[in-house]
């Protein structure tokens, strides 16, 4: 302290405050040694996170099992950090007979990529508050650390929710006699026989196909053999 700012009235120190002046910090620690460790184990011990925590995303799905993504973008349109993208195609009510692939989504279309790339990602929730069906919600998980570049940029499969009690796996219509508005609404609890059966006959004739390709792909036996180039 300069001369000029010095108090008047102050006193000046003594030769002893001076010469433990310096160490006189090392008492702080010294007292901090016997008091109780606060630091948290992890990972073996987890501090449980705020209920609003803005953890890794979920895709939500509707009580019958279909997705709530229509595939409209607004998500990634709202995102800060261009983290997100996102792919829509149409729904495909043709019949199974005619080659039809049933629907993913109530909507005209559903989202057939989706992706997050959590090395741009910010957390800051903009993106939920875009989506006009609640399909993009943020859970409490935040272990997402990882070796590769590669494995931070999820993809649809690891982001959608897993199908819960009553749910059938999509693709397959919806419930009979309801419309868009009813999944909304919440008027659908849970998913119908026709729609397991929808499934099932979905999965029967994809093995039908699969089946049949390898018929097709398997030589048949006791045919001629080739040795040199000659049949014998």
């Amino acid at each position: 302290m300069s001369e000029e700012n010095k108090d008047p009235q102050e006193k000046p120190r003594g030769f002893f405050a001076d010469l433990f002046a310096p160490v006189a910090g090392f008492g702080v620690s010294f007292k901090t040694q016997f008091r109780k460790v606060a630091t948290v184990e992890y990972p073996e011990v987890k501090a449980p996170t705020a209920p609003r925590y803005h953890g890794r995303h979920q895709l939500n799905r509707h009580p019958d099992g279909l997705e709530k993504c229509v595939g409209c973008e607004l998500c990634a349109w709202a995102c800060p950090a261009d983290a997100i993208y996102v792919e829509g195609a149409d729904n495909d009510d043709t019949p199974v007979e005619q080659g039809g692939v049933g629907r993913f989504s109530p909507g005209e279309r559903y989202g057939r990529v989706y992706q997050i790339n959590y090395l741009r990602c910010i957390f800051c929730g903009l993106c939920i508050e875009a989506c006009p069906t609640r399909a993009l919600t943020m859970t409490n998980f935040y272990e997402l650390a990882d070796h590769t570049r590669a494995d931070l940029i999820f993809e649809k499969h690891q982001l959608l929710a897993p199908l819960g009690e009553g749910m059938v796996q999509p693709p397959h219509p919806m419930v009979d006699g309801m419309e868009e508005r009813d999944y909304y609404q919440g008027k659908v609890a849970k998913g119908t026989l026709e729609q397991r059966k929808y499934v099932e006959h979905l999965a029967s004739r994809a093995d039908a196909a699969g089946d049949h390709a390898d018929d097709q792909a398997t030589p048949r036996a006791g045919g001629p053999t080739v040795e040199g180039g000659d049949a014998k």
